[in-house]
């Protein structure tokens, strides 16, 4: 604790004493960063979405033309004991109309319908939309339950998305960070085969490995900091103009943007934890390499 001004004055000397490289590792790192909090970011709001397409998608299960209202009533037992199954409301002939008619209010020719021509019906929430498919077949099974709509092609599209996007993001965190613990290590190889003479000097009079070791670890520590906070700002602006364009975008008014505002601390501190991880890793893969310590 004593030699920590010590270790910072070196690990900032260090950085300026290949100015180049340490901003390469430093453009390299928040080039990393960006990318792999870019990918991150598209995984969490597909899968916000997914949820809000799980909470608001709603299978219809259309009753049976003979049953009558009580019969047709007397299934919502059944179907609430599915699997997956988490809420069901039966909707009348009638009820059905009055929303079939809001939805087309200036069809003058639907508004005196009778309302026998429609169905009795079961609008039914599920918990999971990747049983859907499954849930589905077993809802046609009741009997009593003449036909069944469920939107899984669009579910399925919303799951496959998010799966892609969570792989790809495992799979370039994962290559981005060892790039970036690469890149780093270099640069402090070439801070140590600078001073290869003063480290030779300090072991000669009983420095300690930690000691000499010390200064590099924070080189890479402060590259690391350094980065993330660039690479924050940076994610920042470039996730608030994407926000801006989806929501100016007609095409995507589909897909919910969460507000950065919302989810700002983490991101901050995961870019802090990754930038830091990355630079003592460098740091440390650098000197048990490079040194003789």
């Amino acid at each position: 604790m004593r030699n920590i001004g010590y270790y910072i004055r070196e690990g900032i000397r260090n950085m300026f004493s290949h100015g180049f490289m340490s901003f390469a590792a430093v453009g390299i790192t928040v080039a990393c960063l960006v990318i792999m909090g870019t990918f991150t970011l598209v995984a969490v709001n597909l899968n916000e979405n997914l949820k809000d397409l799980e909470r608001e998608n709603e299978i219809m299960a259309f009753v049976d033309d003979s049953y009558t209202e009580d019969e047709a009533r007397a299934l919502q037992e059944t179907l609430e004991k599915i699997d997956n199954v988490r809420l069901v409301n039966f909707i009348t002939r009638a009820e059905a109309l009055k929303i079939f008619q809001s939805e087309h209010p200036d069809q003058e020719l639907y508004q005196d319908l009778d309302p026998q021509i429609l169905r009795d019906r079961f609008a039914i929430r599920v918990e999971s939309l990747e049983e859907l498919r499954e849930t589905k077949e077993k809802i046609k099974a009741v009997t009593g339950i003449a036909d069944v709509n469920a939107y899984e092609n669009i579910s399925d599209g919303f799951i496959t998305l998010r799966n892609v996007a969570t792989v790809l993001c495992v799979s370039l965190i994962l290559i981005l960070f060892v790039v970036s613990v690469f890149i780093i290590a270099n640069t402090i190889k070439l801070t140590t085969f600078d001073r290869r003479e003063e480290i030779a000097i300090m072991r000669m009079v009983g420095a300690r490995n930690s000691f000499i070791s010390w200064p590099f670890v924070y080189e890479g520590f402060l590259l690391g900091i350094f980065s993330a906070v660039v690479a924050f700002l940076l994610q920042w602006a470039l996730y608030e103009g994407v926000t801006r364009g989806v929501a100016e975008s007609q095409s995507l008014q589909l897909f919910r943007i969460l507000a950065f505002s919302e989810f700002w601390k983490p991101v901050a501190g995961s870019f802090l934890a990754a930038g830091m991880l990355m630079g003592v890793g460098g740091s440390l893969s650098a000197i048990r390499k490079f040194l003789d310590v």
